[in-house]
């Protein structure tokens, strides 16, 4: 079978190896979509935390179960499936308490080890999900828009409360969607006008341009008290140290994007809102599930979410040019 690897930052390799020979719990699956996210596209340039090479990449992906497990499962073959990407070691405190997604053993395909980049792979059925209701295409987006799901779980906002959302990428937009079929009024921040746009277009959300103007903009938005809740979802050293500006006294500070270096905040002016800070990592089967109803019932935009398509045989030079492109990126899908 053939696999394509990241040999070092901007390298890559094509290859061929033996098909994985499943283990009694595991099913072997051909990947057939693999979504495109921040991750991949920083781990292509060398800036990625908990990252090493060489490594095969890919870890928003669908799949279709072409032998079951010999253990007993509800697989079978033909079922198209959703992976859960996040291989736990289910005995840590962490996996214990039914937060899988920060195992302390934690393996990410993809991230600690090798992804979907490759046309088959064996894979534990627990973290398999059949879903033969929706597309392939739905199916490769359930993994990052899980991301928002568990940061919206993790803060528990109520409907009515008005969260400021930084950054409309994917995992941004993903964010915003889902606050916005739980009754929250949501304002979108970001650099890009054309993100912007796109999210006032699509997703009808206020959007307003990160700037020196930025924090006004949100006050007059919310007469004079700022958001319930602040969410950054760009992974930005900058934008991060200064989010919580603009969440009200008692708000709520969720870090969904991941710096690879260290943050800093001035602690009397989060200390004087009595800040309550919060990291999101992954998602857990509980955000799958949200994300699959959400889909099911036709509640994401999902073709204007994908804007791009490519061939698993050209992503050698499709990741440079999206890395590079002025072409508007929301979601990439690369198809075997």
């Amino acid at each position: 079978m053939k696999y394509i690897v990241c040999q070092k930052p901007g390298l890559w390799s094509e290859g061929e190896k033996e098909s994985p020979t499943p283990k009694p719990n595991e099913a072997l699956v051909q990947i057939k979509k693999i979504g495109v996210c921040g991750t991949d596209l920083h781990a292509f340039k060398g800036n990625q935390a908990f990252f090493n090479y060489p490594r095969i990449l890919g870890h928003e992906l669908a799949g279709v179960v072409i032998e079951p497990p010999k253990d007993k499962t509800p697989l079978k073959k033909g079922d198209r499936v959703a992976i859960l990407p996040y291989m736990n070691c289910s005995q840590c405190d962490a996996c214990q308490a039914g937060k899988t997604n920060c195992c302390e053993k934690l393996q990410v395909l993809g991230v600690h080890v090798d992804g979907g980049m490759q046309e088959q792979m064996a894979l534990p059925h627990t973290h398999l999900i059949p879903l033969n209701t929706l597309s392939l295409e739905a199916i490769a987006l359930i993994e990052p828009l899980s991301i928002g799901a568990h940061a919206l779980r993790r803060a528990a906002p109520q409907a009515g409360q008005t969260i400021v959302v930084m950054g409309c990428g994917p995992i941004g937009v993903g964010i915003m969607q889902l606050a916005k079929n739980r009754g929250l009024r949501v304002i979108a921040l970001d650099q890009d006008e054309e993100r912007l746009n796109f999210v006032k277009t699509h997703l009808d959300v206020e959007g307003i341009l990160a700037g020196v103007k930025a924090e006004d903009a949100i006050k007059s938005l919310t007469q004079d008290k700022r958001a319930d809740m602040v969410f950054d979802a760009t992974g930005n050293q900058k934008a991060m140290e200064n989010g919580h500006h603009f969440m009200k006294h008692g708000g709520t500070y969720v870090l969904v994007g991941l710096y690879k270096d260290s943050l800093s905040f001035k602690h009397p002016e989060i200390h004087a809102k009595e800040t309550t800070l919060l990291c999101s990592r992954n998602a857990t089967k509980e955000d799958f599930d949200w994300v699959i109803d959400t889909l099911q019932k036709d509640n994401f935009p999902v073709n204007r979410y994908i804007t791009h398509q490519m061939d698993f045989k050209n992503v050698a030079t499709a990741f440079e040019t999206l890395y590079n492109s002025n072409k508007l990126l929301m979601k990439a899908i690369i198809s075997l």
